[in-house]
């Protein structure tokens, strides 16, 4: 007779064998879980027949397009991942907007003071390492408020972003910061081959984060317990622990996107990630990751951030108000919740059967 340890059966609640018997729903099942994707094409023919009908051009095939999308994306994806690890885990951080416009301060008086006494490259990076360092600081707290106070997440993070916004706008004077660099200013405009450097930045991050969260046991982890909770904690793993490194991976995420935002416009402003937060958690879900937990991707992360990014330019495209974003991103985030509600009742019918 053989046993099933508990985080076995948190890994087979997580990912369920599909049903050979039934080729029918395993295509649903498959369609379901790549529904970013879908949308994002779905999103991309549709702007691209409404563009050559009304302007008789195309929306995708020109490059300027392609760049300013992929631009567009850039800041809440970065948000996003961080957010991914904390929603699959079962929890929320609803403080890394605030998080991202203190770190786009602290880079731009990091960079500025560094720049009187070292070379500007060197400026530049310390700048950015400030940043990343000095967001980590709420991640902290977060973590300790959540893994050992037991605050609510929803809460703890809810804290966090009035606490962190009015740390930014108290170092920013309540104005924006413009940044003294020229290798800064690079960065955040530049372009290698036609590739903006911040989407580059973006990727090789992306792909690190994907590693770390498909690949290595610190994600398997955050699956497990997302999943079940008390069977990752029967299996051994350190919740406290864990949750409190999570939240500290998210905020310096949002670190490193204050950082570029900071690049970007050569400039830190306080309010630099608030219009973000929700993007951030709409990317995750539009994405395919549950809000209750166990499930998720960095690879639908990202899907869903160009999503919302191709609905944000396309509409200033085809010269739609651009109010009417908000109505087509709620709209997705809608459809998505309901196809992941349908598809946690399928998957559960099927481990019943």
């Amino acid at each position: 007779m053989t046993s099933t340890s508990p985080i076995e059966q948190s890994e087979t609640h997580i990912a369920p064998q599909a049903d050979h018997g039934d080729p029918a729903r395993t295509w649903l099942a498959r369609i379901a879980e790549g529904r970013a994707w879908l949308f994002l094409a779905g999103l991309i023919i549709c702007f691209e027949v409404w563009s050559r009908l009304s302007f008789g051009a195309t929306f995708m095939l020109n490059p300027f397009n392609l760049q300013s999308i992929a631009i567009f994306a850039v800041a809440p994806l970065l948000l996003a991942t961080g957010q991914t690890f904390v929603i699959i885990s079962g929890g929320i951080d609803l403080s890394l907007g605030f998080i991202m416009g203190l770190a786009a301060v602290v880079a731009a008086h990091a960079t500025n003071m560094a720049g009187a006494v070292i070379p500007l490259p060197l400026a530049m990076l310390a700048g950015i390492l400030a940043a990343v360092i000095v967001a980590g600081v709420p991640g902290v707290i977060n973590g300790l408020l959540i893994s050992r106070l037991r605050v609510p997440p929803f809460i703890g993070t809810l804290g966090m972003f009035g606490v962190a916004r009015g740390v930014a706008f108290l170092l920013a004077g309540g104005t924006t910061v413009p940044v003294q660099n020229s290798w800064f200013a690079l960065l955040g405009n530049g372009r290698l081959y036609g590739v903006p450097y911040l989407v580059i930045i973006a990727a090789v991050f992306v792909v690190v984060m994907h590693y770390i969260l498909s690949q290595t046991r610190f994600g398997q982890h955050n699956y497990a317990i997302g999943a079940n909770v008390q069977a990752a904690r029967r299996a051994g793993i350190d919740i406290r622990g864990h949750t409190l490194r999570l939240y500290v991976l998210s905020a310096m995420c949002a670190g490193l996107g204050g950082a570029l935002y900071a690049a970007r416009f050569t400039a830190g402003a306080a309010q630099a990630g608030e219009p973000l937060l929700l993007d951030s958690v709409a990317a995750v879900v539009i994405g395919g990751a549950s809000l209750f937990g166990g499930s998720g991707t960095i690879f639908g992360t990202v899907a869903g951030a160009l999503v919302i990014a191709v609905i944000q330019y396309g509409l200033v495209f085809v010269n739609v108000e651009p109010f009417w974003q908000f109505i087509a991103v709620g709209f997705v985030i809608i459809i998505s919740v309901l196809i992941d509600q349908a598809q946690r009742r399928f998957s559960g019918a099927r481990q019943d059967e």
